[in-house]
């Protein structure tokens, strides 16, 4: 049953356009081309980036931290409640005003008191602004040397500049060492992102990063093993050329730097832009969709490498939207940038309790107090 399922899924009509095979693809007179076993060795690479990444976050993220003055929210924990536990995490996070009047019937709390109990609960599992300069740090480095070294890969080639080279002689195109590092490398990367997603900070746009990653992966690597190689290495060097300017503006925006953040947002939206909504489609898409079929008829390789460059696009709109946003409102209004996509700590009363503690003792010592001041009794009597 394997055995036919394999030879189904690999019949050349379905990778290859009419007259084209694996045959075309087989190493001679010192050529050599993609294979789909190389694609293994991304395996070993993404378990190397999960270990580079914990070495770097402990000897590099953290330090940088610290240089920068990122600061962490002292958070106080929420007190041991079996009762509330269980409703936190059975039922919801956010009880309704119904649900807090019969949880202060069991629990014998008053509503403030469950109201603060849940507060403290949700910034408990929210991550920590360290956690969130580490990881932004890890990609910033990763994004910014991947985009380095496509861009040295990719200089001298000439569908660089012209794309409809980029199909010129295939499928016999001959596979270069720098474009296998390149591959496995950002196939590696996205496999290990994968890998630590359930570790990593989620945001608002967890389904759509899920479903970016698998269609990148996807993407990589059918285009490997149909040796769109050249297409491949155009689409990966055009996602790489803003995706670390996000990750520093995010650097600076948890290390308080406010005006450095916003300034390298700016660059990165019009950039994120110019490459994402008008190169991407209108350059890249255009001509995987539209020059091909005047050479080859179309197969299912061909609508299926298009249907993932598609659903990168809808996700590009998607984030389009929400960067715009952010950029508006930064530019009209000069507030602050901020990621809409994650969850920001709610206020505890904390401070407010203690202000209050302090309040009463300063009344037994000084007698009553106004807004935290002790009054004066100017109505002294005169003696008689």
């Amino acid at each position: 049953m394997l055995a036919g399922l394999s030879e189904w899924f690999w019949q050349e009509r379905l990778w290859f356009p009419k007259g084209l095979g694996w045959a075309d693809l087989e190493d001679r007179d010192g050529r050599i081309y993609a294979k789909a076993h190389d694609l293994w060795a991304a395996l070993p690479i993404a378990l190397a980036f999960l270990i580079i990444r914990q070495i770097f976050e402990r000897t590099v993220a953290t330090p940088l931290a610290a240089l920068l003055g990122v600061k962490e929210t002292v958070r106080l924990k929420a007190p041991h409640n079996p009762t509330l536990e269980s409703y936190y995490c059975n039922i919801t996070k956010n009880p309704s005003q119904t649900s807090i009047a019969s949880l202060c019937k069991q629990t014998g709390s008053s509503e403030r008191q469950v109201q603060r109990w849940f507060r403290r609960r949700r910034n408990q599992d929210r991550p920590s602004l360290l956690k969130k300069f580490r990881e932004a740090s890890w990609r910033f480095t990763f994004y910014l040397l991947a985009f380095i070294a496509g861009l040295a890969a990719l200089i001298d080639k000439p569908w660089l500049y012209d794309l409809q080279e980029m199909w010129q002689g295939f499928p016999v195109l001959t596979l270069l060492p720098s474009q296998y590092w390149y591959y496995m490398i950002e196939l590696g990367f996205y496999g290990s992102l994968l890998f630590s997603v359930a570790s990593d900070v989620k945001r608002k746009d967890f389904k759509e990063q899920i479903v970016h990653h698998v269609a990148t992966i996807l993407l990589i690597s059918f285009s490997w093993c149909v040796n769109y190689i050249r297409a491949g290495t155009l689409i990966m060097l055009v996602h790489d050329s803003s995706d670390y300017l996000l990750e520093s503006a995010k650097m600076f925006n948890y290390a308080g730097w406010r005006n450095a953040c916003n300034y390298i947002f700016i660059v990165f939206a019009a950039i994120f832009i110019v490459t994402r909504l008008v190169i991407f489609p209108f350059r890249i898409i255009y001509c995987t969709w539209v020059y091909p079929v005047t050479i080859y008829e179309p197969f299912f390789g061909y609508y299926f490498f298009n249907g993932l460059l598609m659903v990168l696009q809808c996700l590009h709109v998607f984030w389009a939207v929400l960067i715009i946003r952010i950029a508006v409102r930064f530019l009209t209004n000069n507030e602050k940038v901020d990621d809409e996509r994650s969850d920001k700590d709610e206020t505890d009363e904390s401070g407010e309790e203690e202000e209050e503690e302090g309040v009463k003792k300063d009344t037994k010592k000084n007698g009553p107090v106004q807004n935290g001041h002790t009054v004066h009794n100017n109505n002294h009597r005169k003696r008689e």
